[in-house]
């Protein structure tokens, strides 16, 4: 341990005045762990990131689950989605089963989110409703993951109160979930596993697919953009991309297997290829490369504004399965407060973006993100977000009240918009995102749209759900055979949020607008 870890890990340990001392963690510390630091994860990058091509199990853990289940909760965005397909497509290979009823488990994992803390206290809160079912079944294996692990006040937390916890370990070493399970079955004391590097490419991850109709396919991992407000960077690492050829011959196999919409994922997913040594290429290259397979639909998320350059929007102009829907998050409408959140673009910047991708794609919808209430967040600031979305005029945001997360530098600066004004804040907003949903999906009433039927509505088991090319969200009555297939509908009729509307008949490959 280095002299800095060494005071990182006292500091993190020191006893409040009114509290007996407390257990030094230090020595798992030392081993798995190190300290989130700005500092430091700034000047990273003098690691050599390792790309494995050929990822196996070894014979050692052969035949670990025969008789065994294991069960996952996925917290959180699409890229931990993913990395639980990953870790349920390892234990198969195991020999475990899944199961659907946690009592019944002998592993359960929480797959973590450190996005908010509205996130973390759910997972907490999940730890504690878990240790009736330890006490039953006192063989039964409890692990955490994900990027809550790659907190250090997470894993000292989980020491300190959740001592039915079996293991822990991050987002760069799932790939050694065989060998953690191993330790976690030989071992009386928690096993912990969190690198601090920035962590490898493996290929050939094997995978269970949580659906047979739409698949994410990862392009890349990590983030290097440091907003001010974000866990992300530390808890995924830098960037790093997959190898074009892996990528595109992924999409093959799914396209193959009769999968017909994917979803390209990356913390920032329009950095694609910026790592590379050896060759000039980027996201505008994979998507003119993948336009060419046979498969409906192809989306990506999450998109940076800084990252979203000429190029990829010339390739995106060229349709065909690449859809005209992009999400492109702003976060706020103010120089000032973007600024602050160190988002390095500017709001006349975001804007000609957006009026350079509605010239080359005539059409195309535009969602987004939006942080309220971030530290020294003026009301003229407020409104010049209000007025930059009606500006854009987009479709559909994601809101949410700014929440400080522990290690980044927002939760460090004061913290000095009061709650009610907060909570009026998003309530305002949301009023002008309703407004503009309505507007947009009631346009589309007496429209024939093109539809991917994913299944059945979450309130109605006679009525059929799926998304158009725009993902605008369309229920309607029609043959449960249809799940799987694109079809055109006729909508009749536009709520705030969804659309509703008649089958016409089943696409015969020629595209609907939608």
């Amino acid at each position: 341990m280095n002299e800095e870890q060494r005071l990182a890990s006292q500091q993190v340990n020191q006893p409040k005045k009114e509290d007996k001392p407390e257990k030094d963690y230090s020595q798992y510390f030392e081993k798995v762990f190190t300290a989130p630091s700005l500092k430091d994860a700034k000047k990273r990058g003098k690691e050599e990131i390792k790309y494995h091509k050929d990822f196996n199990i070894a014979e050692e853990f052969a035949g670990m689950g025969e008789g065994r289940t294991f069960y996952i909760r996925t917290y959180g965005c699409q890229m931990n989605e993913h990395d639980t397909e990953v870790m349920a497509g390892i234990f198969m290979q195991l020999g475990y089963t899944s199961t659907e009823i946690i009592e019944e488990a002998d592993v359960v994992l929480l797959n973590t989110c450190a996005i908010r803390e509205n996130a973390e206290n759910k997972v907490f809160g999940e730890l504690g409703f878990l240790l009736k079912y330890k006490r039953k079944n006192p063989e039964m294996l409890i692990g955490v993951c994900g990027c809550m692990s790659q907190e250090e006040s997470v894993v000292n937390k989980i020491l300190k109160t959740y001592p039915h916890v079996d293991m822990v370990f991050g987002t760069h070493n799932i790939h050694r979930l065989p060998n953690i399970l191993k330790e976690a079955y030989m071992s009386k004391e928690l096993v912990i596993e969190v690198w601090s590097k920035e962590g490898d490419v493996i290929e050939n991850l094997p995978k269970k697919r949580l659906g047979s109709i739409k698949a994410w396919v990862n392009i890349m991992y990590g983030c290097d953009k440091f907003c001010t407000y974000c866990i992300v960077p530390y808890t995924r690492g830098k960037e790093r991309s997959r190898r074009p050829e892996e990528i595109i011959g992924e999409v093959r196999e799914l396209a193959a297997a009769g999968y017909k919409e994917i979803m390209l994922l990356g913390q920032n997913v329009n950095a694609y290829g910026k790592d590379f040594e050896d060759m000039e290429y980027r996201l505008g290259d994979l998507m003119d490369e993948l336009r060419k397979i046979d498969i409906p639909r192809i989306r990506f998320t999450t998109s940076h504004p800084r990252d979203f350059d000429d190029h990829l929007i010339e390739v995106l102009a060229k349709g065909g399965n690449l859809v005209e829907h992009i999400h492109l998050p702003v976060q706020s409408g103010s120089n000032e407060v973007l600024k602050i959140m160190a988002r390095k673009y500017t709001r006349e910047h975001f804007l000609g973006l957006v009026d350079r991708i509605k010239a080359a794609i005539p059409g195309v919808t535009l969602t987004t993100d939006i942080i309220v209430g971030y530290p020294n967040e003026t009301e003229e600031q407020f409104e010049e977000t209000l007025a930059l979305y009606r500006e854009v005029g987009f479709d559909m945001a994601f809101t949410y009240i700014y929440s400080p997360r522990e290690g980044t530098p927002a939760a460090k600066m004061i913290d000095n918009v009061p709650e009610d004004v907060k909570k009026q804040r998003l309530h305002r907003l949301n009023a002008v995102v309703q407004e503009y949903s309505r507007k947009a999906l009631a346009g589309l009433e007496g429209e024939i749209v093109e539809v991917l039927v994913e299944g059945t509505s979450k309130r109605r088991e006679d009525v059929l759900a799926g998304y158009t090319r725009k993902n605008r969200l369309v229920n309607f009555k029609a043959p449960a055979e249809l799940i799987g297939q694109l079809v055109s509908v006729k909508i009749i009729e536009a709520t705030s949020y969804s659309l509703r509307g008649e089958f016409v008949e089943v696409v015969k490959n020629e595209k609907v607008e939608a």
